[in-house]
């Protein structure tokens, strides 16, 4: 089990960029791959991006592909999500979570979810 606290959430114009973060404490984060997913209001929670436990292997939906990129920094026990060219419909809160089952773009295979933060994109 890891916690898992987000921060770097804010309000941007669209075609803005931030940069999230979720500092990991517990069991070894190293040997755990992790993932962002977000959720605006009225809407399923979906998932955003992943990240192996190593790093060498990254997976993105589609709506973020080409803007997001997710990163981390095993000394550091942290994930990050570089946000660039951001969209109203970025708007949401985003968490990050623990992967702990097989599937990469699924909810179900997340664990001990941090708290969230809040990103706004105005138009």
């Amino acid at each position: 089990q890891v916690q898992l606290v987000e921060s770097g959430g804010g309000l941007v114009q669209a075609g803005g960029s931030l940069r999230l973060s979720c500092a990991a404490s517990g069991r070894a984060f190293s040997s755990v791959s992790m993932g962002w997913f977000r959720q605006a209001p009225g809407k399923e929670r979906e998932f955003v991006a992943a990240i192996s436990w190593s790093g060498g292997s990254t997976y993105y939906a589609d709506s973020v592909k080409g803007r997001f990129t997710i990163s981390r920094d095993n000394a550091k026990n942290t994930v990050y999500l570089q946000m660039n060219s951001l969209k109203p419909e970025d708007t949401a809160v985003y968490y990050c979570a623990a992967k702990y089952g097989s599937k990469w773009y699924s909810a179900t295979s997340y664990a001990d979810w941090g708290q969230g933060t809040q990103v706004t994109v105005s138009s």
